[in-house]
Parts: structure tokens; C-alpha cells; sequence
């Protein structure tokens, strides 16, 4: 089943994507091939998963075997840490394309509201969180780059016909106000982690009357990609709420926590390595929860986010890195 789509400045965004986080390097291009043949069309991806180049074979085997065209497919990348500077935005999104073997992505996001010192793709790439792991005490370098300057070399990448779109990631109501005062072309997409267990209900309709289109990241509430920080055992999916409305209706609990996602008018973009669960994920418009069921499940509120630069930033790289507090 073709998925539907929401729509932006230029052309539409397919509800349901496949994340592309975490999909091992050796794998990648396989799977990317394999979920565009099921029928996903919209791709999520960034510089700092580390498999773009794959990601990018994925979608040349696809269209080279004539399962679609390039202009079928919805292709999102985002710009790193390292190269929040003007000088540095246009390399950084060009590396994306080169790497994929693109000449234009639909949507390119700022992937967090948090500068690092530049680190050149030659060095290395990418660059991740520590400024230079060689040294005796490795950690973050925070610089001070405006988010108005990032965000207007950002719209530069429109003018230059590298972008369809532009947008945010990992995001609050009060950057997106500061934003939103300034930008000349404004941010078309927030991207927050939601689920069940994080719903940040006020900052989804504060971006939507905005007029942003809202994607869902980690939107199954799983925290298995999550367990070095010690959520490998929480999972909305296994919630009883949620397996007895699967049961009702036919459906597995995954289904259910999509269509939770979408009934709140957001885009969603599960990851998975299974087939099967690969085709159940964007199987999600042919049924629809009640209002009793999605009060059910608004009731699993915990707060809990697991992607989070405030905890795993000190944990990790000795830095304090909050952005939600």
C-alpha cells in the first residue's frame, strides 16, 4: 500500500518513511533497494548515520531495476553539528549529495540547535560529537554560531537548487519562535522524537499552527537502538493498552502506534531490518483508532525521551548539552 503524504513548500512528504539510522553499512544498500520495492518512498537519512554512500547505492539499484524514478522518492538528509558555520552549510550538503549520488535532496534539516567546532570531511567523516578522539582528553567543542546564520546559508541551498525544503530537527517552541522572527523562507518540517512515552503534545500543535509539517522519529516508542543508555527493555508496543487495541482490530501493536502517530497529523519514519515488520510499519491507512482508543494510549505519557543531548551528552563526552531544558 502506497502510503499518503502531507504538503510542503515543494511537493508532498509520504506519511510513513523508513529511518534509516542504525542500518548497518554492510547491509544498507540491500535493504534501502528492498524497502523502496515494498513501496516506501520516503527515505530518511543524515551525514551523521555514516551510510550514506549505501543508502544512495540502495536507491541507484532501485531505479536502475526500474522500480521507480528519482522523482518518486522523497530523500531527507541533515546538516551536522560541525558545520553550523555560513562557510561550511553549502560542503556539508553537497558531501550529502556526492555521497548519495543525488542532485537535489526534498529536505534538508539543521539536525541539531547545537554548534560544534568544524572538523574538515578530509579529517574525518563523519565527524560525530568529539572534536578530536586522538587527543589525551577527547570531547565536545561547542563554538558560537547563530542559528540566524546557519539558517541563512540554509536558504541559500533553495536558491542553489540543492534543496527542495528546509527545516529543523530536535527543535523547541522557543527556537522555533526566535526562527520563525527572522527567517525570510521558513522552516517547512520539525523533526522531534514522539511515541506514546513522548508526545510533547503542546510543541506539535505550537509547529503545526505554524504551518510545519511534524515528523515522528523513534515513533515506536522502542528503546532498543537506545540500550547503551539503558532503555533496551522499554517498548510502547509490548504496552497492554496497546496489544488489547491491536487485538480489537486486527492489526499488530506496531500498527497501532503508527496510526497513533499519523491520527495526531504527523509523518512517521519506523526503522526496521525485518521484512515483515518492514511491510506491517507502512500498512497503516487502511484501519483507523477510535477516540476512546487514542485517549487509551494518550494515557502512556511518561516524558521519557530517549534522545537526549542533556543525558547522553555528559555521559559520553564530559559536556553539558541540555536543549529541552
Amino acid at each position: 500500500m502506497a502510503p499518503g503524504s502531507l504538503p510542503l513548500p515543494q511537493g508532498s512528504m509520504p506519511v510513513v518513511g523508513y529511518g534509516c539510522w542504525k542500518v548497518p553499512k554492510e547491509t544498507c544498500a540491500e535493504l534501502i533497494e528492498k524497502v523502496i520495492k515494498i513501496g516506501y518512498r520516503h527515505l530518511d537519512g543524515a551525514c551523521d548515520y555514516g551510510n550514506e554512500v549505501e543508502v544512495g547505492q540502495g536507491i541507484r539499484n532501485a531505479i536502475a531495476a526500474g522500480i521507480c524514478k528519482r522523482e518518486d522518492l522523497f530523500i531527507t538528509s541533515k546538516l551536522w553539528n560541525t558545520f553550523h558555520s555560513a562557510q561550511h552549510v553549502q560542503e556539508a550538503c553537497q558531501k550529502s549529495l556526492d555521497d548519495l549520488g543525488l542532485s537535489y535532496l526534498d529536505l534538508y534539516l539543521i539536525h541539531f540547535p547545537i554548534s560544534l567546532k568544524y572538523v574538515s570531511p578530509s579529517d574525518r567523516y563523519p565527524p560525530e560529537w568529539i572534536h578530536d578522539p586522538s587527543t589525551q582528553n577527547p570531547k565536545m567543542e561547542l563554538v558560537n554560531v547563530p542559528v540566524s546564520e546557519t539558517w541563512g546559508a540554509m536558504e541559500k541551498l533553495l536558491d542553489q537548487g540543492l534543496v527542495k525544503n528546509i527545516g529543523l530537527s530536535n527543535w523547541n517552541c522557543q527556537g522555533l519562535r526566535d526562527i520563525f522572527s527572522y527567517a525570510k523562507i521558513k522552516p517547512a518540517v520539525l523533526q522531534i522524537e514522539l511515541h506514546p512515552y513522548l508526545s510533547q503534545q503542546r510543541l506539535v500543535q505550537y509547529a503545526q499552527s505554524l504551518g510545519m509539517v511534524v515528523t515522528a522519529f523513534s515513533p515506536l516508542g522502542h528503546g532498543e537502538s537506545y540500550s547503551a543508555l539503558g532503555y533496551d527493555k522499554v517498548a510502547a508496543i509490548r504496552e497492554p493498552t496497546v496489544v488489547d487495541i491491536a487485538k480489537t482490530l486486527g492489526v499488530t501493536p506496531s500498527q497501532v502506534v503508527l496510526r497513533w502517530g499519523l491520527q495526531r497529523g504527523c509523518s512517521v519514519i519506523p526503522k526496521s531490518e525485518n521484512e515483515g515488520r518492514i511491510k506491517e510499519n507502512l500498512d497503516i491507512l487502511a484501519f483507523e483508532l477510535s477516540p476512546v482508543d487514542v485517549e487509551r494510549i494518550n494515557k502512556l505519557e511518561k516524558n521519557l525521551r530517549f534522545n537526549d543531548p542533556g543525558h547522553f551528552c555528559p555521559l559520553a563526552f564530559k559536556t553539558q548539552c541540555p536543549i529541552w531544558d
